[in-house]
């Protein structure tokens, strides 16, 4: 029971660290990227190639004075970023990197853990995460930050339908809510061959879902100044920046899992083949960033909500039509 426990504990500490060094360089790899494609020199100066960037990055927020606003809730004004960035973590308790390893005698998963409902969970967990934005926006007794709050939660709630949507036609191809099943499902056929339409809405909800380019309505600086951060600064403003991060993390890690196989593929060990196809994605979100401008806010709930959700209701019943059919031949 103790090396039990032990193991558990262990195995989190090796996930937490993970994510959270790949939150730091996930940063450094944007700037860089965003330099390369706009002709311009990313940061080069801290450490050998600049990977001490977000090292020193780190440093500079933690030391910025702390200040709460005038007329600001100071214990909502403290706690909605910790909401948003506890929320984001949260979700790789489920998410496998690969199938479980054989050491010292016993079998590691290399997942947390293997829950029956996992999607559900990662679904309900990644809704939470606007409620940090909402109460960040509203304590801090600002009408631009406010209007960032209910802009972010309006574009969770059309978007997060489109997101529930896409993943139900792979839920039923795989016939599991389990997250290890649907990866084991794919060992013949990915399911971004079989599953392509919902493939394309889970990508434009996840840009929506992370506020990102070209949905980062909530915090469009030409109207809102800096939307529901507009007052938060040092260490409390960073953890909202881990949340978007570690979301687009977990948008790739769910893509990753949902459409492009999982940790499977050929040669390479499996843990490789999972944070390559991570990658992949990450590299994608960041040059939509730098090729797409931002829509107007009216441009992205008429597309949500005429647009995606009835595509994704329509793919939803074609798949349960396919699936019916097969099963009666």
């Amino acid at each position: 029971m103790l090396v039990t426990l032990l193991i558990d504990v262990v195995r989190s500490l090796v996930f937490l660290v993970g994510v959270l060094t790949g939150f730091a360089y996930v940063t450094l790899l944007e700037r860089r990227l965003l330099a390369r494609f706009q002709v311009r020199v990313g940061p080069d100066r801290v450490g050998p190639l600049g990977l001490l960037q977000p090292l020193a990055d780190g440093i500079k927020l933690i030391f910025k004075e702390n200040f709460v606003p005038a007329g600001a809730d100071p214990l909502v004004y403290q706690t909605a970023p910790l909401i948003s960035a506890v929320a984001a973590l949260f979700v790789y308790a489920v998410i496998p990197l690969a199938p479980p390893i054989h050491l010292f005698g016993r079998e590691i998963p290399l997942y947390v853990a293997d829950v029956n409902v996992a999607i559900l969970l990662v679904l309900g967990a990644s809704s939470v995460g606007v409620y940090g934005i909402i109460l960040g926006g509203w304590a801090s007794n600002n009408k631009y930050a406010i209007l960032g709050g209910l802009r972010s939660s309006a574009q969770v709630i059309s978007y997060e339908l489109t997101l529930g949507l896409a993943v139900l036609g792979v839920v039923l191809l795989a016939n599991s809510l389990r997250l290890t099943d649907i990866v084991r499902a794919q060992s013949h056929v990915w399911f971004i061959v079989q599953q392509p339409l919902a493939f394309v809405l889970f990508m434009i909800a996840a840009f929506a879902e992370t506020n990102r380019a070209p949905f980062d309505l909530p915090e469009s600086e030409q109207e809102l100044i800096a939307g529901f951060q507009t007052e938060y600064g040092g260490f409390k403003f960073a953890m909202f920046y881990l949340a978007e991060y570690i979301g687009i993390i977990t948008m790739g890690a769910l893509v990753t899992t949902l459409f492009l196989g999982g940790w499977q593929g050929p040669w390479l060990p499996p843990i490789v083949w999972f944070l390559v196809k991570v990658l992949a994605v990450v590299c994608f979100f960041i040059l939509v960033r730098a090729t797409l401008p931002r829509l107007r806010y009216d441009q992205l709930m008429r597309l949500g909500w005429k647009v995606l959700i009835p595509l994704g209701i329509l793919n939803l019943a074609v798949t349960a039509a396919l699936i019916v059919w097969r099963s009666a031949r």
